[in-house]
């Protein structure tokens, strides 16, 4: 048997062949554009996702030794896309990366209060559903009146395909509107954030069956859908992660899972509590997240000029005591600073620096600011034990992921799946139909163990005091 995971990312999406025993059969990715028409914007054309799923899946298709049986899908969190019955989209969906709410995200932390914002499971920040759909309701309310549903990426590309319209736990409880501990949409959430009841979809289990693909003309017509997940808990899916256990996503920006049986959430607020895939109260999630991982060091490539091998070469040669450091904030942060104002810099540039000592540092800033997001993790006594399973694109090079370890102080597994997250998809997809696929191998070789190293302990300190100072000197602070 083979089923279908189909992971839709902020920039691309990768559809993945799953057997019955977990492995890939085949991995096909398509990119699409996030469009910026104002700075700080961040938007997509859903078209655009629909047609680059239909390609990849039509190429995975054909690698196939069989028809595929079955799909599920994992998506992007925290967007919106308003659309109307037929699943036509009203404007651009709104992505993660968003700033343009940060006004209502702020209004919002001081209505809902502390309290009621560690039921929703985060502090409010620009680019989740909620703050998106109070900026709608300020600036665009002609779109809101003409929209019958706001919907996750993925819930609108199930639509497209199946007609059926409905949402899972993992992707509700990023919206900023769910209640973890009842498990269901929270009213004070919806009225604060001037949300329409009947504009969010029902919730379901992850892996209840959403109909077959019904899409005239598709490659995928007649599979039967699951509802899936949100990227985040389908990549703790795809690897079998049970409580206590954590992983460090490593991609364009990073996340640290750590596992829980119960919600727990953090009163600091400076990490996020989510649900994981399954029926609403299954299990939960603390995630450190990390807003500028790899978007960070693509955009430092940029203004030097240089690609990712030199910037390797660079690393290899070690850190340097004159090198400068690196903030890597291109678009905000959010564990543990929850600051989306807050921007890059370097500091300690002198008449010595030289290239090499500026690209090295972006790996190394990017680095403790996962070390930050661990501490917030740790300190909210949600401690994953060792080894932290290590995925995402960051996760496969070695230099990197060495640094990464030495930062925090913590032994990694590389995981033998750089697909995870598809890979947890598909197991959604295999439940569907009442079919269990196991998760995917974990590495028995290749873990990483941490080693002390002064220079590393000392700039990092002084790293995290210098982005402390600056948000304290401009007001920010922690959450």
């Amino acid at each position: 048997m083979a089923v279908l995971g189909i992971d839709l990312g902020t920039q691309s999406v990768k559809v993945v062949g799953v057997d019955d025993d977990g492995s890939v059969l085949a991995s096909v990715t398509r990119p699409y554009v996030v469009d910026s028409p104002v700075e700080g914007w961040a938007e997509s054309d859903p078209q655009r996702w629909l047609d680059a799923c239909e390609e990849a899946a039509a190429e995975v298709v054909d690698h196939l030794p069989q028809a595929p049986q079955a799909m599920g899908l994992s998506g992007q969190m925290h967007g919106v896309v308003l659309c109307d019955d037929g699943g036509a989209p009203v404007r651009p969906a709104i992505l993660w990366a968003d700033s343009r709410s940060t006004t209502q995200a702020r209004a919002l932390r001081s209505e809902l209060g502390p309290a009621e914002c560690a039921r929703l499971g985060s502090a409010p920040f620009p680019g989740f559903a909620g703050p998106t759909l109070r900026w709608l309701a300020e600036h665009e309310p002609d779109s809101l009146a003409r929209a019958s549903w706001a919907l996750q990426p993925k819930d609108w590309l199930r639509m497209k395909w199946t007609g059926e319209v409905a949402t899972e736990p993992s992707d509700a409880s990023g919206t900023l509107l769910y209640d973890l501990e009842q498990g269901g949409w929270s009213s004070e959430a919806m009225r604060a954030c001037r949300v329409r009841e009947d504009l969010l979809a029902p919730i379901r289990p992850s892996a209840a069956l959403a109909g077959e693909v019904t899409r005239q003309g598709s490659v995928l017509q007649g599979l039967p859908v699951a509802l899936g997940g949100a990227d985040a808990a389908c990549a703790v899916h795809g690897l079998g992660l049970v409580p206590g256990e954590g992983s460090l996503t490593v991609g364009t920006g990073a996340q640290i899972a750590s596992m829980l049986t119960e919600p727990h959430p953090d009163p600091t607020l400076r990490t996020h509590t989510f649900a994981v895939v399954g029926p609403p109260g299954a299990g939960f999630m603390r995630l450190g997240a990390v807003q500028s991982g790899g978007l960070a060091l693509e955009r430092a490539l940029s203004w030097l000029g240089a690609d990712l091998a030199e910037a390797r070469a660079a690393l290899a040669e070690g850190i340097a005591p004159g090198d400068p450091l690196f903030h890597p904030f291109v678009s905000g942060e959010r564990s543990p600073y929850v600051e989306p104002d807050l921007r890059a810099a370097w500091t300690g540039l002198s008449l010595a620096t030289t290239r090499k000592a500026m690209l090295r540092s972006v790996f190394e800033g990017m680095a403790y600011a996962v070390v930050a997001a661990y501490a917030a993790v740790v300190e909210s006594d949600a401690r994953p034990r060792e080894p932290l399973t290590a995925l995402g694109g960051g996760s496969r090079d070695s230099g990197y992921l060495q640094l990464l370890s030495d930062a925090l102080g913590v032994a990694l597994q590389p995981s033998t799946v750089h697909d995870a997250t598809a890979v947890g998809a598909a197991r959604l997809g295999g439940a569907a139909i009442d079919r269990s696929i196991p998760p995917a191998a974990r590495a028995e070789r290749g873990r990483v163990e941490p080693v002390v190293d002064p220079l590393i302990v000392e700039r990092q300190g002084r790293w995290r005091a210098e982005v402390e100072g600056r948000t304290a000197a401009e007001g920010m602070g922690h959450a």
